[in-house]
C-alpha cells in the first residue's frame, strides 16, 4: 500500500477488522517491522488525537518518528505553482518534499481544506503533490476531503459495539447528522465517514448483518456524491434518528453541491440551528444508540453535556482506537516497502 486516502485503498474490510483486533489485543506484536524505518508525519494545521495517536502507532511497530509542524519551526511553504514568492512564504513545497523525503520511510500529510477554492480543495492539490515528488508512501492524517484514519477508526468503534446487535440478524442503523458550529468547517470528516460507511454496507463486507445508513442535514449541506452515492438522505433529523443504533455528529461547511456560490460558507446562524444541538430529545427516539464523534467537540452546540457524558457515548473508545487504525495502515505500508 503506497497511498492511503480512501476506503478502497485498504481492501478488504473484514481483513482490515480482524487485522485491527489482532493488533488490539497485541499492539507490539510487529514491533520489528519498523526497526529501522522512520515516518515523517507533516502538520500544516494543529493536532491532538491524530497526532498522539500516529506517533504512537509507528512507535508500536518499532518506527522512528519525526514530527515536523509546518507552521512552528519551518520555513514557510508556498503550495501553489505559478506564484511570484514575494510575499513571506520563503520555499516552495516541490523543493521541500523531494528533501523531507530523502529523511525517511513514510510520509504522513495533514492538510486541511481552504474553503475558498473547490476545485484546488477537492483535487486534493497538497496531497498529491507529496504522492507524486516524495518517493515515499503517502498516507493521509486528514486532507482537504477526507479523514480516513478516524473513518477507519469509527468503523473498528462500531463494529466492536454492534456485536449484539450483529448476532441478531439485524442491520445496524448508523446516522450521521450535521450540527451547528459557529465556524465553517471542512467537509472532510462526514466524507470519510460516509465513504466507510457506505462500503461496509456491502454485502458480505465489513458488518455481515449490513449497514442502514442515513444522513441528515438542512438543506444546502448535500455532500459531494463522490463520497455519499447510495446513502440515504433525509432533511428531518427526528425521523433519521428513530431505531438509530449509532449517531455520528458532525458539523460541515456548505459543500459547494446544490450551492455552488456558497462553497465553505456557514448557510444560516448557528444560533437559528440549535435545534439540530444532538440531546435527550433527538437520542430518545434511536434504539439506545452509541453517540459518536470525531473530537474535539463544542458542547451545547453540537451535542449537549447530558448526551456526551452519556453511558452510551463512545467519543473515548472511538479516540483510542485511532491508534489502531493508524497502526494497521503503517503496517501495510511497512509491508509495501522493498
Amino acid at each position: 500500500m503506497n497511498s492511503f486516502l480512501n476506503v478502497e485503498d485498504l481492501g478488504d474490510l473484514q481483513q482490515a477488522l480482524a487485522e485491527a483486533t489482532e493488533i488490539k489485543n497485541d499492539r507490539f506484536k510487529y514491533v520489528e517491522k519498523g526497526r529501522n524505518k522512520t515516518a515523517l508525519l507533516v502538520f500544516f494545521n494543529n493536532s491532538l488525537r491524530t497526532r498522539l495517536s500516529t506517533q504512537k502507532a509507528a512507535q508500536n511497530l518499532g518506527m522512528n518518528v519525526i514530527v515536523l509542524d509546518v507552521n512552528a519551526g519551518a520555513w514557510k511553504l508556498e503550495t501553489e505553482r505559478g506564484v511570484i514568492m514575494d510575499s513571506d512564504k520563503s520555499e516552495h513545497l516541490l523543493e521541500a518534499i523531494p528533501v523531507m523525503g530523502s529523511y525517511c520511510d513514510i510520509i504522513g500529510i495533514r492538510s486541511f481544506a481552504g474553503l475558498t477554492n473547490r476545485e484546488y480543495d477537492y483535487a486534493e492539490t497538497v496531497y498529491n503533490q507529496f504522492v507524486k515528488y516524495s518517493g515515499r508512501p503517502v498516507f493521509a492524517m486528514e486532507t482537504a476531503t477526507v479523514h480516513p484514519l478516524q473513518a477507519f477508526a469509527d468503523l473498528i468503534t462500531i463494529n466492536e459495539y454492534s456485536k449484539k446487535i450483529q448476532n441478531a440478524g439485524r442491520p445496524v442503523k448508523v446516522v450521521l447528522t450535521w450540527a451547528p458550529h459557529p465556524k465553517p468547517l471542512p467537509q472532510a470528516v462526514p466524507n470519510s465517514f460516509a465513504q466507510w460507511m457506505m462500503a461496509a454496507s456491502k454485502p458480505a463486507s465489513a458488518l455481515q448483518t449490513g449497514i442502514d445508513f442515513v444522513i441528515t442535514h438542512p438543506e444546502g449541506y448535500e455532500l459531494d456524491p463522490v463520497f455519499t452515492k447510495g446513502a440515504r438522505i433525509e432533511y428531518d433529523q427526528m425521523k433519521a434518528f428513530e431505531g438509530a443504533h449509532f449517531v455520528y455528529a458532525k458539523n460541515w461547511s456548505c459543500p459547494g453541491i446544490s450551492r455552488p456560490d456558497a462553497y465553505g460558507r456557514v448557510l444560516n446562524d448557528y444560533q437559528e440551528m440549535l435545534d439540530w444541538t444532538v440531546s435527550d430529545r433527538q437520542m430518545a427516539v434511536t434504539d439506545n444508540a452509541g453517540f459518536m464523534h470525531c473530537l474535539p467537540v463544542r458542547r451545547n452546540m453540537i451535542v449537549t453535556d447530558s448526551v456526551i457524558e452519556a453511558p452510551t457515548s463512545l467519543v473515548i473508545p472511538e479516540a483510542a482506537n485511532r491508534e489502531i487504525s493508524a497502526t494497521v495502515v503503517l503496517k501495510r505500508m511497512l509491508d509495501s516497502l522493498k
